[in-house]
């Protein structure tokens, strides 16, 4: 090639080896840099003095913080995991009624947010509801006179959490069990190992980095959690920043918070790398053949029926039929005009937030391709670590930054010609639309990096020699070719922003609601009926990537002829 632009060292080859001029690389790093400063503000705070607040914090509630949330964390694991890995074995090894549906549908509760499970669960068992006043009526009992467990509880919570977390387990553990050869199957049943055996000895093993994966997501989707815990009444990191922040006005404390709940995740994603690389477990041949799928008698037929139904009807089914029976009660006064506001506002901020973070991603993940350095590489990765940082500490991060520069700029703008501007950023959609980027760019950036290995460098290096900048040729080779996997992308953060609720919470301007705070705000006054038409157009926008995805598992089978 003899574009001028373009220089290669003698000895390197390829994309790695091409020194490009700065503006693309340098637009990456700021990029990398921006998108890093809400997690280095909040790792700061743990260097700063503590405050009084702090002191009491440590005397009377963070005990209190650090207990439940280990517990949330332990339930959640014991609940998700079983679920999980009970329903990935049944569905991938054996042959039973319902089989290819259950397949697709036990990934339906991802599309529901856990704090619309726990209102909607809230409604269906309290003292006044459906299940409560049947009881009282089939066996003529007054209210007191029986039995009945408390929902808003930590057991309640861990329950909730688990119904709509399992589907992480149970996607990466059903994905490694049909990965596995099904020669390592057979040299274990010659000797003589029964099926249970079999699972214990070689499946599971192999199958443990990605159960662990599985399970790390779920956990830390646990510790973000705020709606759930909040409306249940438990005292949990995210809980405690927010009384923090909005009760006690020390945004000190409520930081030192949130670094010590980032330092909870970092340990979690630490624990999870750890783990995987104390054990490593290979298959020994690259011999893949369909699994043989046993077919069940009767009796362990209907057994595994049962164990795959009652995930999907409680964590699914149940709730979306109550749902429904609400909203078909409540929705000629809850569907008006200030519902298709709400409506605009979630639509307009998601879709706005899944073009920044696609933009974004492209960025970092065409500069990387670029001029791959290990400076690069580590901004990038930092960058993309927002998806396991909780909604309330991003939240967090992005106010003391920002607010610090509107009080600067505002300040400055008073001394130099005697007016105040205001809040630019901490007071406008913008700063809620940046977190959102912060916290959702790793489902994009992922998908991109993805995208882009897939594409050789000879196809860049081709069109650098037509003359093509790098900017076209991202615009007429990459994205072309990319095309459906951005969409997936696009689509998926449009779902997540829409569920969001913690740092839509703190951070939207004045008079400015969405689908989910108002969620959030109707269950908080217990008029759980009338959330529920908000409530369903989360999940049923939600159901949208769960479908795609499990489109997505049927045809990427290794060793298979045609979906399950």
């Amino acid at each position: 090639m003899n574009n001028p632009g373009i220089q290669k060292s003698p000895t390197a080859t390829g994309l790695s080896a091409l020194r490009w001029p700065s503006p693309w690389i340098a637009a990456a790093t700021v990029t990398a840099l921006l998108v890093m400063t809400p997690i280095l503000s909040v790792l700061g705070y743990l260097f700063h003095p503590g405050s009084g607040t702090w002191q009491h914090l440590a005397d009377t509630v963070l005990g209190d913080y650090i207990r439940n949330s280990l517990l949330l964390m332990a339930g959640v694991a014991i609940g998700a995991g079983s679920i999980g890995i009970t329903t990935a074995w049944l569905t991938s090894m054996y042959h039973f009624p319902g089989r290819r549906f259950f397949i697709w549908a036990l990934l339906l509760p991802l599309a529901f947010p856990a704090y619309i499970l726990a209102y909607t669960y809230t409604g269906m068992l309290e003292p006044a509801g459906p299940v409560q006043s049947w009881i009282r009526s089939a066996f003529e009992l007054g209210y007191g006179e029986y039995w009945f467990p408390e929902i808003r509880s930590i057991g309640g919570a861990m329950v909730m959490l688990s119904l709509v977390l399992y589907p992480y387990v149970y996607l990466l553990a059903r994905a490694a069990f049909l990965e596995q050869s099904v020669c390592a199957l057979e040299v274990s049943r010659t000797l003589g190992c029964g099926p249970w055996r079999s699972f214990f000895s070689i499946a599971l093993p192999l199958a443990r980095p990605a159960i662990v994966v599985g399970l790390s997501l779920a956990l830390m989707e646990t510790l973000a959690d705020f709606g759930t815990v909040d409306y249940f009444g438990i005292s949990t990191f995210t809980t405690g920043i927010f009384r923090t922040w909005y009760g006690l006005y020390d945004e000190v404390a409520a930081a030192q918070l949130a670094a010590l709940l980032m330092l909870f995740v970092f340990s979690l994603i630490l624990l999870e790398r750890w783990s995987r690389r104390q054990a490593r477990f290979h298959h020994t041949t690259n011999r893949y053949q369909a699994l043989p799928e046993q077919r069940l008698g009767r009796f362990n037929a209907w057994l595994a029926i049962t164990a795959c139904l009652l995930p999907l009807l409680f964590g699914f089914l149940l709730p979306v039929a109550q749902l429904i029976l609400w909203a078909i009660q409540t929705w000629e006064q809850m569907v008006d005009a200030s519902f298709y506001t709400l409506a605009a506002n979630s639509f307009t901020l998601a879709g706005i937030a899944a073009v920044a973070a696609l933009f974004t991603a492209l960025l970092l993940g065409y500069g990387r391709r670029l001029q791959p350095t290990r400076w690069l590489r580590g901004l990038v990765q930092i960058a993309g670590m927002g998806y396991a940082i909780p909604g309330m500490v991003i939240a967090i991060g992005v106010l003391i930054p920002f607010g610090w520069l509107d009080n600067a700029l505002d300040s400055w703008m008073r001394n130099q010609f005697g007016i105040s501007i205001g809040l630019l950023f901490s007071g406008t959609l913008f700063i809620l639309l940046f977190a959102y980027l912060v916290r959702f760019l790793t489902v994009s950036l992922q998908t991109v990096e993805a995208g882009l290995g897939k594409i050789k460098p000879s196809m860049d290096e081709a069109a650098w020699s037509m003359g093509r900048s790098k900017l076209d040729t991202v615009r007429r080779v990459h994205l072309p070719l990319m095309r459906g996997s951005l969409l997936t992308a696009l689509l998926i953060v449009f779902v997540d922003v829409l569920k969001e609720l913690p740092a839509t919470l703190v951070l939207r301007p004045f008079n400015f609601n969405t689908l989910a705070v108002r969620t959030y705000e109707l269950a908080s006054d217990e008029r759980l009926a009338d959330a529920s038409s908000a409530a369903l157009t989360i999940v049923l926008v939600g159901i949208i990537p769960v479908i795609l995805l499990s489109m997505t598992i049927a045809h990427s089978r290794p060793g298979h002829a045609k979906p399950a």
